[in-house]
């Protein structure tokens, strides 16, 4: 079936409402939602019951590219960073030298029992050295595995923040399969410049974007998120234009940006949390459209074996070697080894080979499409297990809240405080997002004279006006009074 203006809201719907409706369901039955989405796509594609045929690696790289700037955005969104500094050594580690310890491992391994070349070995391990910050994000969640000793924080950093590195990566080699003359040495100021750059146009990007959020005054709450998919895009492409990389830049960018007062902050995490949904099921509906299963048969065996050594030799090579120098028991390090789920995102990379034309890139596609599969499917169905036998979980009631997830929780207010603004008082003439308020309390009113006002992020104290704080406990009523600069 070829896809037309008149069929593709029919066919685009209906996949998108059959993903969600299964996903809702696939949890019971312990398999991963993505790879039902994946499957969807497969049996919709051109070998598929429904035959849509999609052959085009290209538009599947945009889609892939648009997708992972919104799945890693609204990752960086979400990432507390109170949580995350004390693993964040750990977790730089990780995403820098575990991911070029496992495509240089994998590399290798694939270069001795297959026909490729070294570099083309090198470059389908750089493809695969990457954990799936979409698997990742959507499995521990999904199954709500509670993990002890900051275990969480440390893979959801390493998880979204090692794309950029394997992105890299995968051009690099890529480069050199391309032009075997060049010389391995040759690609590193390449790598610098592009983290560097990278790095740095995301810190700056992301203190600007929270000056121009709080200044503007855009009249509709639901042009916030609307600004800041555009902030997104922005900082995306200009570091790209830079010679940065612009997947670092965006996370690093929405890493700064989540743990600032932001107006309608809620808003917009609510917004991202949604669309990167959105995204994920896209994105892999697509992948599954692309891939040909009659042309996986002759890679079968093959993909198998290099998807077990990926997952019982390499990433366990990348993990220690990354962790060596931190004192970690060994089997939060077993734990973290087994986290080193694939996903969509080494899929999206093998569409460079595709593009670029290279000989083996129909190989190389195919069994990164089996070790992608392999991995969500194994390691994926089995983390509740792995935690209970390595120790490393905790009773669901002992699970940390991030983020996005006190925002969805509607936990009930049971404190109520009036609190009095007089003359000379710090919130004087402040606005209600700069006061840095805690974030287990809201200003439900404000009585000004006479009158009631419902606030938002932009309403300004005023000396004389009475504020009706809700609360959950006392202790977060004494962190009001403490952003008040109140003395209790």
């Amino acid at each position: 079936m070829n896809l037309t203006s008149e069929n593709i809201l029919l066919i685009g719907s209906s996949l998108l409402i059959i993903s969600i409706l299964i996903g809702k369901s696939s949890s019971k039955f312990g398999v991963p939602i993505l790879v039902l989405f994946l499957a969807l796509g497969m049996i919709a594609g051109s070998d598929g019951i429904i035959g849509i045929h999609f052959d085009n690696p290209t538009i599947a790289q945009f889609i892939g590219v648009v997708s992972l700037n919104f799945i890693l955005f609204s990752g960086g969104l979400e990432t507390d960073w109170k949580t995350v500094r004390p693993v964040l050594w750990e977790g730089i580690s990780l995403s820098t030298v575990g991911v070029l310890a496992t495509a240089l491992s994998l590399g290798l391994f694939i270069h001795l029992v297959t026909d490729f070349t070294l570099y083309e070995g090198l470059l389908l391990g750089a493809i695969v050295s990457s954990t799936d910050a979409a698997a990742v994000f959507s499995i521990l969640r999904s199954k709500s595995i509670a993990l002890k000793s900051n275990l969480r924080p440390t893979l959801e950093l390493e998880s979204g923040s090692n794309d950029p590195m394997a992105y890299v990566l995968t051009i690099s080699f890529l480069s050199l399969v391309i032009n075997p003359e060049k010389s391995i040495w040759e690609i590193i100021p390449v790598f610098l410049s592009q983290m560097i750059i990278g790095g740095l146009i995301g810190l700056l990007f992301g203190r600007l974007s929270k000056s121009i959020i709080n200044m503007i005054k855009l009249g509709f709450e639901g042009l916030y998120p609307v600004m800041m998919i555009g902030i997104m895009f922005f900082v995306f492409s200009f570091a790209d234009f830079l010679g940065g990389n612009g997947f670092l830049a965006i996370y690093i960018a929405a890493v700064y940006i989540g743990n600032q007062e932001l107006i309608h902050k809620k808003s917009i995490l609510k917004f991202f949390d949604g669309v990167a949904w959105l995204m994920q099921i896209v994105l892999f509906l697509t992948l599954g459209l692309l891939v040909f299963p009659s042309q996986l048969l002759p890679y079968l065996g093959i993909g198998i074996l290099i998807a077990l050594f990926q997952i019982i030799f390499a990433r366990p090579i990348g993990v220690y070697l990354s962790l060596f120098p931190f004192k970690m028991k060994n089997r939060r390090r077993l734990f973290i080894s087994w986290v080193g789920l694939r996903g969509a995102v080494p899929i999206v990379f093998a569409t460079y080979p595709l593009i670029a034309g290279i000989d083996k890139a129909p190989a190389i596609f195919n069994i990164v499409f089996f070790i992608s599969l392999l991995s969500v499917l194994l390691q994926g169905t089995t983390l509740g297990l792995f935690a209970k036998w390595l120790h490393v979980a905790l009773p669901e009631k002992a699970k940390p809240k991030l983020p996005i997830d006190q925002i969805f929780e509607e936990s009930t207010k049971t404190r109520m405080e009036e609190i009095e603004i007089k003359e000379g008082d710090y919130p004087v003439e402040k606005r209600i997002v700069d006061l840095g308020f805690p974030k287990g309390a809201i200003i439900a009113m404000i009585k000004r004279g006479e009158n009631y006002i419902t606030p938002n992020g932009y309403t300004e104290i005023k000396a004389g006006d009475i504020l009706i704080v809700l609360s959950s406990d006392d202790k977060v009523i004494k962190d009001v009074y403490k952003s008040l600069s109140f003395k209790i």
